[in-house]
């Protein structure tokens, strides 16, 4: 469980107009996805191509990314194996290599970025090969701000409610998860009293698949998503971590290898949650699930993704639209998460989307991808 293992900092719109054009074309682009699958082979090609994904070439055949934070269209940030940490300013026509000194052997599982030039990326793994790292000027250098030293502890998944404040999540010690805080944009980090944590069923952990594990949707709500245990769960913090509820995902779980991988919100209300079996020899009934109150409870889609997903993520100015990815491909919502059809056979393990709809996913093989539409 542990070595397969989203608030993303996103530019805002500034003008009335551009948002109202951002939303029809964010509209648009879902209503063209629902029907992309519907062209028979042979058919006659639009003189304009469905949205669909465009792969870049990051020059990393060899790194396996599960980190993505999306800024924009043309800004994204990717992290992943081999200590790797990529940058793009140009919609992904050029990579840059800004991968911190000294973290080959290091895997970093989850990346924020604030902007073109601030992001802070967690290292995962057992007591000091979990790390946190932050850069102010695009990469070009690096400050560890976090190095865990205690053996029990393993962290996961990050997320951040805004340029300062901030949370990351390892699995249990003692017997509750660890929640580690950050007041300052990710200087400095220091862990939350665990009293208001529920205890941890036999075999539970998070899975560090995709960086959305723990997931925020406004000023102090945070979701965390669960497996291993006898059932899946989803917990949720209104305080920023210092309080927290847990509710039952109908996610499989009951083996190490099962449960919730990543969580969507799109506002404190509305979530979306996905997960399954990441073996591939496994089959992933029931690989998806929404919620209308804030994780308090969890409905199964009626019809789900036909196999595991690590990475899910609403779409730009749509209430009803989402994508989830996978080894095995790429599925569509666009009635909130009630049923889900797939667009692409291709692999991605994490995904993310920005007001510009600047939607980015990424995986092995050094695969990176954006959303043309």
């Amino acid at each position: 469980m542990r070595r397969l293992g989203s608030t993303r900092r996103t530019v805002r719109e500034t003008r009335a107009g551009r948002t109202g054009r951002a939303v029809i074309t964010g509209l648009l682009c879902a209503a063209a996805l629902t029907t992309a699958t519907a062209v028979p082979a042979g058919a006659h090609t639009p003189e304009r191509r469905a949205p669909h994904w465009e792969l870049k070439d990051s020059g990393t055949p060899d790194v396996r990314f599960r980190g993505l934070a999306a800024v924009s269209r043309k800004v994204a940030w990717v992290s992943g194996t081999r200590g790797t940490v990529l940058r793009t300013v140009d919609g992904g026509g050029s990579w840059r290599n800004v991968s911190p000194p000294g973290t080959a052997e290091l895997q970093f599982r989850d990346i924020e970025a604030f902007d073109a030039r601030r992001a802070v990326v967690l290292a995962i793994g057992e007591g000091e090969t979990s790390r946190v790292y932050r850069t102010e000027d695009g990469g070009a250098t690096w400050t560890e701000a976090f190095r865990n030293t205690d053996g029990r502890a393993f962290y996961d998944c990050m997320t951040f409610f805004d340029g300062r404040h901030g949370l990351a999540m390892s699995d249990p010690v003692d017997g509750r998860f660890r929640i580690l805080s950050t007041r300052d944009g990710g200087r400095s980090w220091k862990v939350l009293p665990d009293t208001g944590m529920p205890p941890a069923l036999a075999g539970e952990a998070g899975f560090a698949a995709s960086g959305q594990c723990l997931v925020s949707a406004g000023p102090r709500d945070v979701w965390m998503a669960t497996g291993g245990g006898a059932h899946a769960r989803v917990l949720h913090s209104a305080d920023r971590g210092l309080t927290w509820r847990a509710a039952e995902a109908p996610i499989p779980a009951g083996d190490p290898a099962r449960g919730v991988f990543a969580l969507a919100f799109r506002d404190r209300a509305h979530g979306l949650a996905v997960g399954g079996d990441y073996r591939p020899d496994q089959t992933s009934p029931r690989a998806a699930a929404h919620t209308p109150d804030g994780g308090r409870t969890w409905r199964s889609a009626a019809t789900a993704p036909p196999a595991y997903r690590s990475g899910v993520t609403w779409l730009p100015h749509s209430r009803t639209a989402a994508l989830a990815v996978g080894p095995t491909g790429t599925d569509l919502t666009t009635d909130g998460g009630r049923t889900w059809r797939t667009v692409d056979s291709g692999s991605y393990d994490t995904v993310d989307c920005t007001p510009d709809l600047g939607c980015w996913a990424a995986g092995e093989q050094g695969r990176i991808a954006r959303l043309e539409h």
